[in-house]
């Protein structure tokens, strides 16, 4: 294949552009905020799920605590039924005397329900600190990653802008260029990592970064300079003269 010495150097141009934008495209995919948001999201969903659970726990423990009430309640009823009718001194001898009996087990039991009841409730406040200090491990969090997420959009506009430039003067250039040349040029990039033309420089190819041998140089030397050189082992486009 010919092609003007212009062309070909035109072709090196599209190689940097397309080597800038995968450069662009790299950093765009590894930007830190990334992986900053990604780590401070999964603490985040921590915090969530925990706090879920604390705010279940404390729901079933309330539950528990108006059962324990609930047998407070029905202890005072019996000692308060009970002292009524030891007041008024109505009865037997023995009866009252039953009756004496039964208010203190009721005024012991009143005591052990009493503890229960406030074993729950110390219960109850620690689950409401833990809530407190995951809906605040949230709130924090949160904040962090809407702080990055604005720090990554920034970032992102930027590399937008230099990548809509990039694209639009690469299609510039290869407007203006041996399309034939381009689509041997395209054909050579998509089977070689990208790489598909690279600058001859002294006797080394800049593509694939080899020397090349004695002989072969001679022999390129002595093309026109019109003729478009491939390098022997990346096979990309050699572009002479520079």
């Amino acid at each position: 294949m010919k092609a003007t010495l212009s062309d070909q150097r035109a072709i090196l141009d599209i190689q940097n552009f397309d080597f800038t934008q995968a450069t662009l495209n790299n950093k765009a995919a590894n930007l830190p905020e990334i992986a900053a948001i990604n780590s401070l999201t999964i603490k985040a969903n921590n915090a969530r799920d925990l706090r879920i659970a604390a705010e279940t726990e404390l729901s079933d423990v309330k539950r528990e605590l108006l059962r324990a009430e609930g047998d407070v309640e029905q202890i005072v009823t019996r000692i308060n039924r009970d002292e009524t009718r030891l007041a008024s001194g109505t009865g037997a001898p023995k009866e009252l005397e039953q009756l004496q009996h039964e208010l203190g087990s009721l005024a012991a039991r009143r005591s052990e329900l009493e503890e229960i009841e406030l074993e729950i409730m110390m219960r109850i406040d620690v689950i409401k600190e833990r809530i407190t200090e995951q809906s605040d491990l949230e709130s924090a969090l949160a904040a962090e990653i809407t702080e990055l997420e604005i720090k990554k959009a920034n970032e992102m506009a930027v590399i937008s802008t230099d990548l809509e430039s990039i694209t639009s003067e690469r299609a510039s250039v290869v407007a203006s260029t041996n399309s034939e040349l381009v689509a041997l040029y395209e054909k050579i990039r998509a089977a070689n990592n990208g790489t598909g033309a690279a600058a001859l420089i002294g006797n080394q190819c800049k593509g694939c970064h080899l020397t090349i041998n004695t002989v072969e140089l001679q022999r390129i030397a002595g093309l026109a300079e019109d003729e478009v050189v491939r390098c022997e082992e990346c096979r990309c486009i050699l572009v002479r003269g520079l």
